[in-house]
């Protein structure tokens, strides 16, 4: 998932093409459909992203009673309307009446605790959970933010390398070299500092264990002279989402591959290029996620890239979700205020029917 930031854009209008009394109002590369008449480009307007939790007065405000996504109709889900594809909401909601929206835009203004307005949080299937104990040495992962927030990530032309977004669960492995402790944890719990307690019925602890992740970290520390090797793969197959790409995760090998490699190395994180990730990882036996593009940076080639089957299994058994996107060699991002990475995402996947997000 991405950062949640409900904040104040500069909205750029465009003609919906198939309703004549909505518009689109563009944030970023988001579209959202707006009625006709009711902002100008130019004008400023508050954002609400995909998968923000809305509180009752807001809903009821926005005329969004019963609308919204969610056992509670109150998530937003990005959704065609008519042919369109509508990413979050564009509104001027009362409680933010009388402020600067262009000045709380310049200051970097987040209005998702002033709008009651928290981030959507999956609940995690039994198999995946488990018992937690506190990790400080685990190696985190971090948000992907979607490239149409931030448009500007990339230099055009720059040499990149997008990989498939496999739709499962991350598994986070670290290995401290000195005490040879191993923790493993999901995204969300890893963002913690927690770690599972090991046990042969834990998703994460059974694709580790099957795909000897271990072992493999000991080689990537030698090599690299690393003090904590982190491996960063996605979990995945049936019984995890709905897109199952031929994988059991019920089976003694549940479906596992590689998309990172963080290593702590004289107290520094560093990152494997993308450029040299796969034949590191074929080095140590590791599966890698499929590259889709390798080229210069060419947004329009990205968004086709991201579009499509699942490429993971040759029989392209479900839609793709999408794509990530990294330099050929690491770089920090001014625009994300840290390291250059971003997703491309499937409209077939975000507007699909019957999806999960799990971890």
């Amino acid at each position: 998932m991405s950062t949640l930031r409900v904040s104040a854009e500069r909205l750029t209008i465009l003609a919906h093409p198939n309703a004549d009394a909505l518009e689109l109002a563009k944030v970023g590369l988001f579209h959202a459909v707006v009625p006709k008449g009711a902002y100008r480009t130019g004008e400023w307007a508050v954002y609400i992203p995909e998968q923000a939790i809305l509180p009752e007065d807001l809903i009821e405000e926005l005329g969004l009673t019963g609308r919204l996504a969610g056992s509670k109709a109150d998530r937003v889900k990005p959704l065609r309307l008519r042919g369109e594809i509508s990413q979050g909401i564009v509104c001027r909601p009362a409680k933010l009446a009388g402020r600067d929206l262009a000045a709380e835009h310049e200051a970097g203004t987040d209005f998702a605790d002033d709008l009651g307005v928290t981030k959507w949080v999956p609940e995690v299937p039994t198999h995946m959970d488990g018992e937690f104990v506190a990790a400080p040495d685990l190696l985190r992962w971090i948000e992907i933010e979607n490239v149409k927030r931030y448009p500007d990530t990339f230099t055009p032309g720059e040499p990149v390398v997008a990989t498939e977004k496999l739709h499962g669960s991350a598994c986070l492995y670290t290995l401290v070299v000195d005490t040879e402790e191993e923790f493993v944890s999901s995204k969300g719990q890893g963002g913690k500092n927690l770690a599972l307690v090991a046990d042969d019925r834990n998703l994460y602890w059974r694709a580790v264990r099957a795909h000897a992740v271990g072992e493999a970290a000991r080689a990537l520390a030698h090599r690299f002279g690393a003090r904590r090797v982190g491996v960063f793969g996605e979990v995945f197959g049936a019984g995890v989402q709905d897109l199952k790409y031929g994988e059991n995760t019920r089976t003694d090998r549940p479906g596992y591959a590689v998309f990172d490699i963080a290593l702590d190395v004289d107290g520094k994180r560093v990152w494997v290029d993308a450029a040299d990730l796969r034949e590191v990882l074929a080095e140590v036996g590791l599966p890698a996620v499929p590259v889709l593009y390798e080229g210069p940076y060419d947004e329009k080639a990205l968004f086709e890239a991201a579009d499509g089957k699942e490429t993971w299994s040759g029989k392209a058994l479900n839609i793709r979700e999408g794509l990530v996107a990294r330099p050929a060699r690491e770089r920090f991002s001014e625009v994300l205020v840290g390291r250059t990475i971003a997703k491309f995402v499937s409209d077939a996947y975000l507007t699909r029917k019957g999806g999960t997000e799990y971890g």
